[in-house]
């Protein structure tokens, strides 16, 4: 979504000497699968000025300019003493390059893995870096005594936190973050968020759970006020609600009884982005991801991960014909600990071959491996299409390991016991057969539903259950549209059985369908008895689906004469 604004910096002070210089577009950054919502991004840094300066975290190449003309507004830039790295990678390494040109006294502060992409990103120069390990300091000045606490994951193994004991700020980089843009600097009406909050940790931190569970027993030994996040409002209000939502969300990762193994290695990113996608349609199936960057794992990470997992997938760039000399190694130890049981997935980016993509499909073919799906091949950046087919990819995977799972287990006399009486109650509900159907830009999605109902008179408004594993979840978000089809009975049934029918990840749910467009941009079932056009106000976690209120904009029966198809269940422990 774009509110045809400029891009701009805002700064603002936040604590004695201390301000944030907030990046902000309306804009979507594309091509990662977080920014899915299009509700704009801040690109958030600091700095604080003791008696020597710190910058922390530089933005990305899509504010380059305009960032450091704002930072050179407000502070001689060889002034700069130190520019701290929360974490580092070639979209950052742009601001830096540039600002290197206008300051080239800077010392740079991060950890041992950012200090080694550092380098590798800019080659063409020394550079002066600070190595900082665990709880070491560096001394600023005027009370800003800098703590610092490494919290590495698969995705970005340099992120690095920082506390400043004077002002008690933390420094989270990746952690509690949300991409949505606007003009609020803190977090003020926080609830707000909650949403935009959930779908990053869900992109970024579900499948990391064990290492983010880390990082915030590290961080909860500092008494902190603010969280200064990398993305979005800064965390003040909110603090305690947020850091208690983490550990919950992370609880749900850790309950859950069947693991993916997720083995990448990225060259450029792309792998990397292309392994989130399928990680996170894994993780919305309700099935837990050990997500592991064969870069920096040791041997034993991947083989006890392997041990654990009830299927495994691995992801490769192709540099130079070949996949990288990790991913070979981890290759070995799969093919040596997991047993043929376990289900396999390949999937890798390139730029003109793939090689690497062959060599793990071969392999793993050979040894006589199940696969969960077909080898994904995704040349130079993903698309938000190619993201989209991903993440269905991933849930597809996550469904067939749990229903291996459930034909494992000893069938049981139904009818008998006090649950089955109130499953049997509850399918008594009945609820109108129904398609919902949306499109945004490229993607389009639509699901047959019959657990519908009215939910108010003014507004008029619905309420629609969605499983979490449904392929269009991540396309009914709060802001988002969408057009109720409500079927006719006596001519529902070809429209049902189009629906019910198992669709590949990518396919077009809408093929062969006769339908027109909404006012909204969503598609009308032509052959449906009355529409509604519908604007998503507000969702609720509720168990194994998503509740959606939406606000009804528009609306026409299209056959006078038909009644509404109904759906009877005799259980209410499935559709």
């Amino acid at each position: 979504m774009s509110l045809n604004k400029p891009r701009d910096v805002q700064a603002y002070p936040i604590a004695a000497e201390t301000r944030v210089l907030r990046s902000r577009t309306w804009d979507r950054l594309k091509f990662e699968i977080e920014y899915a919502l299009q509700k704009g991004t801040t690109a958030n840094s600091y700095l604080i000025e003791g008696d020597k300066v710190a910058l922390f975290d530089p933005p990305g190449e899509s504010f380059t300019e305009i960032f450091l003309a704002a930072l050179t507004e407000r502070i001689d830039p060889q002034k700069i003493d130190y520019v701290i790295l929360g974490h580092i990678n070639p979209n950052r390494a742009t601001t830096v390059k540039a600002l290197l040109k206008i300051a080239p006294q800077i010392t740079f502060v991060c950890s041992n893995p950012g200090a080694i992409s550092l380098r590798k990103l800019i080659e063409e120069q020394e550079l002066e870096i600070k190595v900082v390990k665990s709880e070491e300091t560096l001394d600023l000045g005027q009370g800003h005594l800098l703590e610092f606490i490494p919290t590495p994951n698969p995705r970005y193994p340099a992120q690095l936190c920082t506390y400043d004991t004077k002002t008690q700020i933390i420094y989270t980089d990746k952690l509690f973050g949300a991409h949505v843009c606007g003009d609020q600097v803190f977090d003020e009406g926080w609830t707000v968020y909650q949403e935009d909050r959930r779908y990053y940790f869900d992109c970024l931190m579900a499948p990391y759970a064990r290492q983010i569970g880390s990082a915030l027993e590290k961080l909860s030994a500092k008494q902190a006020k603010i969280y200064a996040v990398g993305h979005g409002p800064l965390v003040y209000y909110s603090l305690l609600q947020l850091t208690a939502d983490y550990h919950n969300w992370l609880k749900q990762q850790s309950n859950q009884d069947i693991s993916v193994a997720l083995i990448y290695a990225s060259a450029y990113g792309n792998t990397a982005i292309v392994g989130q996608a399928i990680a996170s349609g894994i993780t919305k199936a309700g099935v837990r991801v050990e997500s592991i960057n064969a870069e920096f794992a040791e041997p034993d990470e991947i083989k006890e991960a392997i041990a654990k997992a009830s299927g495994f997938i691995i992801g490769s760039p192709t540099l130079g014909g070949h996949a990288p000399t990790q991913i070979q190694t981890a290759l070995g130890i799969v093919l040596a600990n997991a047993d043929k049981t376990k289900l396999a997935g390949v999937f890798g980016s390139f730029g003109w071959s793939g090689e690497a993509i062959d060599l793990l499909e071969n392999k793993f073919r050979n040894a006589g491996y199940a696969f969960g799906f077909d080898p994904i091949r995704v040349k130079f950046k993903p698309t938000d299409a190619v993201l989209k087919t991903c993440e269905e990819t991933g849930t597809d995977f996550a469904q067939t390991l749990k229903k291996a799972k459930r034909t494992r287990k000893a069938k049981q006399v139904v009818g008998t016991s006090e649950s089955d009486r109130t499953e049997q109650a509850l399918g008594r509900i009945v609820g109108s057969l129904s398609v919902v159907t949306t499109r945004q830009e490229e993607l389009a999605g639509a699901m047959l539903a019959s657990w519908v109902s009215q939910a108010t008179f003014s507004p008029p408004g619905l309420t629609v259950a969605v499983a979490k594993e449904r392929a269009i979840e991540s396309l009914l978000h709060s802001g988002s549209h969408f057009v109720l089809n409500i079927l006719q009975e006596g001519k529902h049934l070809g429209l049902m059985k189009h629906f019910l029918k198992p669709f590949k990840p990518g396919e077009d749910r809408l093929s062969g369908v006769s339908t027109e467009e909404a006012e909204n941009g969503c598609p009308i079932l032509s052959d449906a008895l009355a529409y509604i056009e519908c604007r998503i106000d507000n969702r609720m976690e509720c168990g194994d689906h998503w509740l959606i209120y939406a606000v009804a904009e528009k609306g026409k029966v299209l056959q006078n004469e038909g009644v509404t198809a109904v759906h009877y269940r005799k259980s209410g422990s499935h559709y």
